[in-house]
């Protein structure tokens, strides 16, 4: 990796980010009107009043942002490489619209140059629209994986990924075996996993599509590799449910499923968990498994409101994501103003800080990467964005009437979308002006 990364710069701007969660935290965060980030190779070597951390910085070279807001790039935990172009799909809940069009799409990705042309796309996207980590599905083909991870290591990008494990109940073109998904993860484990900035996570797409023993042979990676992150889907549409405890007599709910493999712990990932029962709240709870909250995907489908304070109240990490392909936009802010509308449809507030911070820190803590990103400290990996709350005629004008941060941040959210993207900083490169 060359160019900006490697080298010494200062980001200057109205710095914006959170210690703690601002929910439980009042402290938590953490503003600075006029502030620095000095960068060094990469990483943030310094932060605050930019007097401060300017100070006798002869010859410095600043990239001055103000008066727009940088805080740290966005993070998304639950989204599908190969969904680029089945989003905006029209007309069916969840099992349906596996079969009309998601199946019929990934198909496609046994071309390898399919797969990286379409990568090209998938993280051109994300970083137009600030987002600088994701946690992605690839399809069934190892070289959909191969693919996303290549250009993530190009561009410095911290991404983690996996093949999707199906051996049942997919077309014969999109299914493996137990064997065989077990040989290709762990090759992709072996090849991949803690290179650079790349991460590798056990995919089982999901109960439906996986037999006993390809959900054991996922088990054993899982314990043969504790480090890898486990992701799949959970109780999200009622007829899915309905299918996987039919599959699954022997089960007393969906997540006992999981548990029954040894796939439910603090680094498993769960997309959905809309229909759940106390039971399952209470299990993850104890498991400190994660949750993830897909507002714009459940919206589409029609799957249901998630339960934000349920899964809270049951001391839960919640993560935030856009489920691309059944979610509908790549932007986190956009996703963000989605879960603020399901909340309340559901009886429940999503403060326009504790967005922020889910977008950011408590999604990086949800992944267990907040030692590295998603916050502005000293060591930190420099991923950031620089967002214009005024980035279009309407913005600046409900800007005009604007008078807390607190208003300005939930406007930016409410409205903004990757035009209030700025510049989104990747280990300290300047990435989104990059782009072609």
């Amino acid at each position: 990796m060359t160019g900006q990364g490697m080298t010494r710069f200062a980001i200057r701007g109205r710095l914006l980010w959170f210690d703690a969660d601002p929910e439980t935290d009042a402290r938590a965060r953490r503003f600075i009107e006029d502030g620095a980030l000095l960068v060094e190779n990469g990483r943030i070597a310094a932060v605050g009043e930019a007097a401060d951390v300017l100070a006798g910085a002869t010859g410095l070279r600043i990239v001055d942002h103000r008066p727009h807001l940088v805080t740290p790039g966005f993070i998304d935990p639950h989204i599908h490489v190969p969904q680029t172009q089945v989003v905006a799909s029209y007309g069916t809940q969840l099992l349906d619209w596996l079969n009309r069009y998601t199946f019929v799409e990934e198909q496609r990705f046994a071309d390898p140059e399919h797969c990286a042309r379409n990568a090209r796309f998938f993280l051109d996207e994300l970083i137009r629209n600030g987002t600088t980590t994701a946690l992605a599905y690839g399809s069934v083909h190892p070289q959909s994986v191969e693919a996303y991870f290549v250009e993530a290591e190009k561009r410095g990008a911290r991404m983690l990924g996996g093949k999707a494990m199906m051996d049942r109940n997919a077309p014969e073109a999109l299914r493996d075996t137990a064997e065989r998904g077990y040989r290709e993860t762990k090759d992709l484990i072996q090849r991949w996993h803690g290179r650079g900035r790349i991460g590798c996570a056990i995919t089982p797409r999901f109960a439906i599509t996986s037999t006993e023993a390809q959900l054991e042979a996922c088990g054993a990676l899982a314990a043969e590799h504790p480090d890898c992150h486990v992701q799949t889907h959970m109780n999200e549409n009622r007829s899915e449910i309905e299918t996987v405890l039919s599959l699954f007599p022997d089960a007393k709910d969906y997540l006992a499923v999981y548990e029954r493999f040894g796939l439910v712990s603090d680094n498993t990932v769960l997309g959905h968990c809309i229909h759940m029962s106390e039971s399952q709240w209470a299990r993850m709870g104890a498991a400190n498994a994660v949750p993830a909250f897909c507002p714009t995907s459940n919206l589409f489908l029609g799957s249901g409101l998630f339960d934000r304070r349920a899964a809270r109240e049951a001391g839960l990490r919640v993560a935030l994501a856009t489920d691309i392909g059944g979610g509908t936009s790549y932007s986190m802010l956009a996703t963000a103003a989605e879960a603020y509308k399901v909340l309340q449809m559901n009886g429940q507030g999503l403060s326009p800080l504790a967005a922020l911070y889910a977008m950011t820190r408590g999604n990086a803590v949800a992944l267990g990467l907040d030692d590295r990103i998603g916050s502005f400290f000293v060591g930190a990996e420099c991923d950031a964005v620089a967002l214009d709350s005024r980035a279009t005629p309407a913005m600046a004008r409900r800007m005009e009437r604007a008078g807390t941060l607190e208003e300005e941040v939930f406007a930016l959210i409410m409205l903004g979308d990757d035009r209030a993207v700025v510049e989104t900083y990747v280990m300290g490169e300047a990435s989104k002006s990059a782009l072609a």
